[in-house]
């Protein structure tokens, strides 16, 4: 449940957030603004206290009797100094001279005399107009003169169109407190309704998140974490290899994580988050019963391989002695030196970096592996970056990228490691973000990456991964795209390298030409290995030959490869790219009825 929770409370908590802001700042506002100008009492005349009832107004017997339509009730009144009459059935209210027993009408001169006699203010009136409604007097029913004068307030004054009685005093503060009171209130129509659906209902969401995030919090705690460490009980920790044998075992205390402990005995688990629960590289294996998985496990996790006991290492708590089996366990996360041996772009955008492990040796990288480089805080230069910019706005050139603290990057390996010359080769796409004017984002690693020189020196950490090319003789098929060439190149190169005779394919999607890495490579391997197939599919260039398609890479590979071959049964499948290639591929692959242990993969975790 805390999955689905997590989602839900997160969407509607962006939702729900952005009304809280809007009741805080309109709050705000109406608190601010002056509460006399908001009436428009500071623009109205005091009222004085009316005359007495003149003795020469006729007898209200003959005023009544005077009437065609019968009259249910009857008020007094005064109009600029006159008394008045009035006369209220179901059609309306008239107006009497009490005087002369003559009708009045509100006309627009007398509604700007009215309007006028009311201001106290130092503008001058307009022309009055008549309105049928206005939403500056929503209450009042009827029509009303509207009297603007020339202020610096901008008056406004509403006169009843039926009694002459003044309905209201408006001006720029009353409309600024009633665009905000529109906002706090949530009634985007009368500006009136207290209770209206959409307050309502975003009180009731309100107290949903609150309730909801009370249980996530509570959810993500461990009373462990709140015990001092030497009050904790001691845990063991068995690390094993993929074959089952006993490596080490390591100690830690109830409550850690599992990512913790390794840590403390100096076994570092791949993680770029920092046990954030967000990258998905710590995974690990339970033995026996595993703990429920939690949300960032169903989020990172197979569900195949949730049922087998993988779980992320980073929250998997310490509660019980634990067996696990993590990649080489003997020595996972081994922090090497390397240096910079040379550097070559391969596309505008990828570049090639081989590093030389100083005195270590490479016997436990394979084909698939990944390393992580440690990306120290820096600032570089985009002069330094020339090649990989290109053509960017002025502004943005002259500029600088600023990594502000040190972080960890991934990168998989290109090729088979020379074991004479402990080289190992990567292929590092470069990260450009979305350019709007003079703002620019460029990726925190490639930049890094692409700003080295030969002779540098770097820190990795690995390798890591379990992508790797099983040990049979099948025939083996190959889809990748973007930055998923390197990890592919590896292990095809790897096959060839070692005399293997069954078919291979590679499916490589790119944008254009330009865009695609090793293409002489790729073709040079092809003319030189019978058993080999090489097939380019373009996206955005048209151009189609023999060897190029265009189109997206896994749908010309099931329409031109998979549909036709004679035995699928007898395939494996390596797959490695963006994430929506990948998911697009994975999908088309079980459709066609794949299973999924014949489908390795590698998502680089980003």
């Amino acid at each position: 449940m805390t999955a689905w929770l997590r989602r839900l409370h997160k969407w509607l908590g962006l939702l729900i957030g952005l009304q809280f802001l809007l009741w805080m700042a309109s709050g705000t506002v109406m608190s601010l603004l002056d509460g006399d100008k908001v009436s428009g009492s500071l623009s109205r005349m005091p009222k004085s206290a009316s005359p007495p009832w003149p003795s020469a107004a006729l007898p209200i017997e003959t005023v009544l009797a005077s009437q065609v339509d019968p009259v249910r009730s009857l008020g007094t009144g005064w109009l600029l100094g006159k008394p008045v009459l009035k006369l209220s059935n179901s059609k309306g209210t008239r107006l009497v001279d009490a005087l002369t027993g003559h009708s009045l009408v509100i006309d627009a001169s007398l509604a700007r005399a009215l309007a006028s006699a009311s201001y106290a203010g130092p503008g001058d009136p307009g022309p009055a107009r008549l309105l049928a409604r206005s939403s500056e007097v929503r209450k009042h029913k009827g029509q009303v003169w509207a009297v603007d004068f020339s202020d610096s307030d901008e008056t406004s004054v509403y006169v009843s169109a039926e009694t002459g009685a003044i309905v209201a005093h408006r001006n720029s503060t009353w409309r600024l407190f009633d665009f905000f009171w529109m906002l706090h209130i949530m009634d985007y129509w009368e500006r009136e309704d207290f209770n209206n659906p959409l307050l309502i209902g975003s009180g009731i969401g309100g107290l949903w998140l609150a309730l909801s995030g009370i249980w996530l919090l509570m959810t993500s705690l461990r009373l462990a974490e709140f015990v001092p460490k030497r009050f904790r009980k001691a845990r063991s920790v068995e690390l094993y290899n993929e074959d089952g044998v006993k490596l080490r075992m390591i100690s830690g205390r109830e409550g850690d994580t599992a990512l913790l402990a390794l840590s403390n005995a100096g076994l570092q688990l791949p993680s770029q988050c920092g046990g954030g629960q967000s990258c998905g590289l710590c995974v690990v294996r339970v033995h026996g019963q595993a703990p429920a998985p939690t949300s960032g496990d169903i989020a990172h996790i197979a569900a195949v391989k949730l049922a087998q006991g993988y779980r992320l290492a980073c929250n998997l708590a310490l509660m019980t002695d634990l067996q696990l089996d993590i990649p080489n366990a003997a020595s996972p996360g081994k922090t090497r030196t390397a240096a910079v041996r040379s550097i070559r772009d391969v596309t505008p955008s990828m570049c090639e970096i081989v590093l030389t492990l100083e005195g270590d040796n490479v016997d436990d990288f394979w084909p698939g592996c990944y390393v992580q480089i440690e990306i120290p805080a820096y600032e570089i230069s985009l002069a330094a970056l020339t090649r990989a910019v290109g053509d960017v706005h002025p502004e943005v050139k002259s500029s600088s990228v600023i990594n502000p603290a040190p972080v960890r990057r991934c990168y998989s390996l290109s090729r088979p490691v020379s074991k004479d010359k402990k080289d190992v080769s990567l292929l590092v796409r470069f990260m450009g973000g979305q350019q709007a004017g003079a703002t620019q984002r460029f990726g925190i690693g490639s930049s890094y990456m692409f700003s080295l020189s030969q002779g540098d020196e770097v820190q990795l950490t690995g390798p890591f991964g379990d992508f790797a090319i099983r040990d049979t003789k099948r025939e083996k098929i190959f889809i990748g795209g973007g930055a998923g060439m390197g990890p592919l190149r590896a292990m095809l190169r790897q096959l060839l390298d070692s005399g293997f005779d069954q078919p291979i394919h590679f499916w490589y999607g790119a944008r254009s030409l330009a865009e695609t890495p090793y293409l002489d490579e790729m073709r040079t391997l092809q003319r030189n290995h019978a058993n080999f197939s090489w097939q380019l599919v373009l996206s955005e260039q048209f151009v189609e030959t023999g060897e190029i398609l265009n189109g997206l890479v896994h749908q010309r590979a099931d329409e031109c490869l998979l549909r036709t071959h004679p035995n699928l049964a007898s395939c494996e499948f390596y797959l490695c790219g963006p994430p929506a290639m990948l998911e697009a591929t994975r999908r088309m692959l079980g459709a066609i009825g794949v299973p999924a242990n014949e489908v390795a993969f590698d998502d680089f975790k980003i």
